[in-house]
This record gives structure tokens, sequence and C-alpha cells, in this order.
């Protein structure tokens, strides 16, 4: 599917890349992490045909700098900055659907499911969006192409709770025929969506690594917790995971998606002295 072939890219005498050697096959959803200027935006730019460099990268056996559109027409890529874009979002939608012989509406469809009303945005800029309207409307372009291969930078950071949910159930409906390559910082917020890891270092692959594939992306986790008092904090931070008072505030019941559940933990994790009773069992679809 895709293949990093002695990949090496120097920029002022820099050596960015040095010699990546990588195999990446239909269906791996592979966690791309490192420090800045480990080489991760470099090499998913090299992936996109966007640079030259030494060595070979192919998709499919084809080279994406010299058959770039019809590599690209397999690709769908959510970028880490949201583009500057003056371009009303109804002919984003429009234009980015006849790249690649979509109609918009199933565009539209997506970002709809991740919580973006389209119709009220449809003559705004796409820059003048808040960030997290523009990252659903990325996400929906991206995942609107029927694309063999997705390259995803730090897809979920604006999203809300309810955003990642649904973007981890669209993930799931495509985890058995694409390829996905997600780039992140840190490996603790992408981990539960991958099977694969593969960690740069000064342009060098330092880890490849299998990792257990038992988290189902659409799995859904029924959290109920009991607080020893009152405490609007803890409150408005379930209230933004969509839990609900069961009680005068000191019973609180909601759900978590299964890959966003360390994360959940984490946030549990501040406030774990006001907790008196927790549980999160997995629910039924």
């Amino acid at each position: 599917m895709i293949r990093f072939q002695n990949v090496a890219k120097t920029f002022r005498r820099a050596r960015v890349l040095d010699g990546i050697n990588l195999e990446i096959g239909l269906g791996e959803r592979v966690a791309l992490i490192g420090s800045n200027g480990a080489g991760k935006t470099t090499l998913i730019r090299c992936l996109l045909g966007e640079y030259t460099h030494d060595g070979e990268v192919a998709i499919d056996g084809l080279d994406p700098r010299t058959n770039r559109t019809t590599v690209l027409g397999n690709i769908g890529f959510v970028p880490q900055l949201p583009p500057p874009l003056k371009m009303p979002v109804g002919q984003l939608i429009d234009f980015s659907a006849s790249l690649c012989g979509t109609d918009p509406q199933h565009i539209k469809g997506i970002a709809q499911r991740l919580g973006l009303d389209v119709d009220a945005v449809l003559s705004r800029q796409f820059v003048r969006l808040s960030g997290g309207m523009k990252q659903k409307l990325l996400i929906a372009v991206a995942l609107g192409r029927d694309a063999t291969v997705l390259v995803m930078d730090e897809p979920a950071a604006n999203l809300d709770p309810e955003a990642r949910k649904i973007f981890f159930e669209l993930l799931a409906e495509r985890q058995h025929n694409t390829t996905m390559i997600i780039s992140s910082h840190r490996l603790n917020e992408v981990s539960t969506l991958v099977n694969r890891v593969v960690e740069l270092d000064l342009g060098k692959v330092v880890l490849d690594d299998k990792v257990a594939d038992d988290v189902s992306l659409a799995g859904i986790l029924a959290c109920r917790i009991v607080v020893k008092r009152a405490e609007p904090a803890f409150a408005k931070a379930l209230g933004a995971w969509n839990f609900v008072d069961q009680g005068d505030g000191l019973v609180w019941e909601g759900t978590v998606s299964g890959p966003d559940r360390l994360r959940f933990h984490g946030m549990v994790a501040r406030y774990i002295a006001l907790i008196s009773d927790i549980s999160l069992n997995e629910a039924a679809n």
C-alpha cells in the first residue's frame, strides 16, 4: 500500500529525514509520533508529493510526485493547522467534492454528523469559522471522498467530546478498507486509535511496533460517578462530556467513547478527592 525506501530530505544542509524505510499495509492505523523537529511533517509532505527527496515513496506502486493527481485522488488529508482560506464554506465543499468526484451532500452529511450546522455557515468564509468548526469541516472533506489512505495531523485536537465520539465512529466505518496515518506529538492522545506505532527522532525511525488492537473505535462505555459534595468546576467539566446530573449535583451519568477513555480518566483524576464512587462499563452500541 505505502512504501518508503531509503527516503532522505535535507534543508540547508540540515538532514531532516535520514534513510526512512517503512511499509504500511491496507487496514493499518499508524501513529506517527515524535517531538517537534523529528521529521513527521516532512515525511507526510513527501508522501503527499509536496517535496523532492532522495529515495523512493510509493502508494500502490505510484510515485506521488509524478502521478500526483491520481495519488492525491485516493488520499484524505486533515492538516494540523487549518489553511487561511477566504473561500465561502459552500464553495469550498463544492470545490472539494468536484476534485474527487464526490457528491457535496456526502461531505455535508459527515459535517452534520460531527455537529456542524453546515446550512448556517454556507456563505461564511472558512477563515472566519471557529477552530472547532474548521476542524469538523476539514475532517468531513477528508472522509467525504472515497479514499484508501487517510493522513491526519492531530485530527481531534479541536473537537468537543461528542464530536470526538462521532469522529471515532466515522473512522471505525473505514478501518478495514483504509490505511490511516495519524501524526501526533504525544502517543497517549492517539494510542487507542491505532494498531501500530512508528516513532521518529532526528529523521530516523527509532521505534516501529505493533500494538494491541482490542479497542473498538465505535465502542461506548457507560459511566456513573458519585461525588461527596456538589462542585461547580467538576459539574462544568462533566457537562462538557454531556454527562447528566441525576440529583443535586451528587450523581452523574453519561457515556464515553472507547478510544477516549484515557483522556476521560485524565480529566476525572483531577477531581479524584471529590469522588466517592465511579463505574465504567461497556455499553451496548
